[in-house]
């Protein structure tokens, strides 16, 4: 199994629109460092089959698609419906050409319900042949719900990002988890044995009413004990140098691009 992480940043980027030339508001990140620049979070898990799950589908997606090289995919999960996360849906579309069918989208029903309010054409029936606007078929899961997709086994869990729920993964030795700032026992039970961990950390220091800092990340990796966890969801505190001179062994710091190879 290999899993892309398409972007790596929050919800504005990395740089923000802004900066005292335009040229973006960096913060605390080296503009010179390219691991830096960072579009919004999301991942593409391929299966041994070559059959492919896309995991959001964020306002770079058409960039992020063609930059990582990634063909085409197979079905989609929604892990949540904040705008970071789903309004690069149009151009699922180029996706069902590719696919010659329409897609399955999975997500929880309220998620499903907040999406199809705002893009409701994407999941109105396929007439074919021709696909000029993307054609989803809603699949509702509950957070509890293992299900089978894309080639491969996915059990769900929840949440907690303030005041909406998102979903986690577990595939296999993988685990994904953006946009947390809460894990419950539940959660950790899901994760027990993880081997690799991609875990949304937004900023160095908390509280954060949405998003987990990186002392509380530490804490549940200290919990959980991967081999490997990887950091995505990051913003313009996180510069890469200071994340690799002062993150513990075994915890990483992402990138848009890296690829992760699970056994």
């Amino acid at each position: 199994m290999k899993v892309t992480l398409l972007g790596t940043g929050g919800s504005a980027g990395v740089p923000m629109i802004g900066g005292a030339d335009g040229s973006g508001d960096w913060g605390a990140c080296d503009p010179a460092e390219p691991r830096n620049r960072r579009t919004r979070s999301s991942i593409v898990v391929e299966s041994d089959d070559h059959q492919r799950l896309l995991v959001d589908t964020s306002p770079d997606m058409r960039l992020q698609l063609l930059d990582r090289q990634v063909p085409g995919a197979d079905a989609i999960l929604f892990t949540h419906a904040h705008a970071d996360h789903i309004t690069g849906i149009d151009d699922v579309r180029i996706l069902n050409r590719i696919a010659n069918r329409p897609l399955a989208a999975f997500a929880t029903q309220p998620t499903l319900d907040e999406i199809i309010r705002r893009f409701g054409y994407a999941f109105r029936p396929w007439d074919p042949p021709w696909f000029y606007r993307p054609v989803l078929v809603a699949n509702p899961v509950e957070p509890t719900d293992t299900i089978e997709t894309a080639g491969l086994t996915i059990r769900l869990f929840k949440q907690q990002h303030g005041r909406v729920e998102t979903l986690g993964l577990r595939i296999g030795g993988f685990g994904y988890s953006t946009d947390v700032v809460q894990l419950d026992d539940a959660a950790f039970a899901a994760l027990n044995g993880v081997e690799t961990w991609v875990v949304g950390c937004f900023l160095r220091q908390g509280p954060h009413s949405t998003h987990a800092d990186l002392t509380t990340v530490l804490s549940w990796v200290a919990r959980l004990k991967p081999r490997r966890t990887v950091l995505t969801h990051m913003g313009t505190e996180m510069d890469w140098a200071w994340m690799q001179a002062n993150l513990p062994p075994g915890v990483d710091p992402g990138y848009d691009g890296m690829v992760l190879t699970i056994g």
